[in-house]
């Protein structure tokens, strides 16, 4: 971690029985239904759906079967629904380490990541180490800190774009796995070495060409392998490429972003000692969204990434066992007095965040009440 992540701290003698009971009383739900908190058979069989609606339309396409433009413009948005299902249900949980009780496997599982054009180290360091530890913390949290075309936090500077921010975040959106696939990867190898992050030039270096390699093992694969035996034009299967990010990086977007650019969620910042206010499992409480917590099949493809709360109290955790865990998250926090949201449905959710972009564009401040 960098010396100013270092710096940040999360007082431990804060809401010390509020930790405490809610930890009991997860682990004693595992414990009285002799449960294993990793992933089971539905999340094996959910991650070769996933990977068959991302491999099935592209054999087609490769293998010829498939003649007609539109026809193949539409498998390569079907393999968009397929890589972000496989990002949010099958190697979310493995880089988390929850996807099977063997270190190993989710080794091996996380490292699809590199067949859908990101790198699993470097998703690790940006999501596990800062988003994971410091959300919502303007200047740590590089899921709220995206550049100037962004006002994601009521303490970062507002420009005159910031205005219009609620209506190009959607194209722009769509562009986020095309990010990851291209450039973003190489940026953050830099900027992960300022932050102490990384921790050495030589491991610079080595993160560096694993990370040129793959990219050259991926386009080899998604690019060059449909180009050679395709039955369509070159222009149409370079069209559907960008088609499958536009529909995967739209709906990854989307999903992260109704979690924690909310009206509700809150923006914390440290103290001049680096102290923060709020015992870490509280600040997640503060700063993190649920949706649609009825609905159970939109929960089953996200990868239950609507029970956002859970996911970052407990991300040591698979996400097959989330549903049940809000029960015991939402009545302790009530009980002792911290606030658990949730929007109704995943429409209302993008509904809120468009309007907290306007209130943001618009507004010095706009801070949860």
């Amino acid at each position: 971690m960098s010396v100013e992540n270092r710096r940040l701290k999360f007082p431990r003698s804060k809401d010390t029985e509020f930790v405490q009971t809610l930890h009991k009383r997860v682990n004693d739900y595992f414990t009285t239904n002799n449960l294993s908190k990793n992933g089971d058979w539905t999340l094996v069989l959910k991650t070769v759906v996933m990977v068959a609606i991302y491999l099935v339309p592209f054999i087609f396409i490769t293998a010829g079967l498939v003649t007609s433009v539109w026809l193949s413009l539409i498998l390569w948005m079907v393999m968009g629904v397929g890589m972000a299902g496989i990002g949010m249900s099958v190697m979310h949980d493995a880089n988390h380490g929850t996807f099977s009780k063997n270190a190993k496997v989710n080794t091996w599982v996380g490292r699809i990541m590199m067949l859908i054009g990101g790198h699993d180290k470097m998703w690790r360091m940006k999501h596990n180490v800062l988003h994971h530890t410091y959300t919502n913390i303007e200047g740590e949290d590089e899921d709220i800190d995206v550049g100037n075309m962004f006002r994601f936090s009521p303490h970062q500077e507002r420009h005159f774009l910031h205005r219009f921010q609620h209506i190009y975040a959607w194209p722009l959106y769509s562009l986020m796995s095309l990010m990851f696939a291209t450039y973003a990867d190489f940026f953050r190898i830099a900027r992960y070495r300022r932050k102490g992050v990384i921790r050495s030039d030589e491991e610079v270096k080595k993160l560096f060409w694993d990370v040129a390699i793959w990219k050259v093992v991926y386009y080899a694969f998604i690019m060059v392998l449909p180009l050679i035996f395709a039955s369509v034009g070159a222009g149409w299967i370079v069209l559907g490429f960008f088609m499958m990010h536009f529909v995967c990086g739209l709906m990854l977007s989307l999903i992260f972003q109704a979690a924690h650019v909310m009206p509700e969620c809150e923006f914390p910042e440290p103290a001049e000692s680096g102290e923060m206010e709020d015992a870490w499992f509280v600040h997640q409480l503060m700063t993190t969204t649920n949706f649609a917590p009825k609905s159970r099949i939109f929960s089953w493809y996200v990868g239950g990434l609507n029970y956002q709360v859970e996911h970052h109290l407990f991300s040591n955790i698979c996400h097959v066992h989330y549903r049940k865990l809000s029960d015991i998250v939402s009545q302790t926090a009530a009980e002792f007095g911290h606030k658990y949201k949730s929007e109704r449905s995943f429409f209302s959710a993008i509904v809120a965040h468009m309007r907290l972009l306007y209130d943001l564009g618009h507004k010095e401040v706009a801070l949860a009440t």
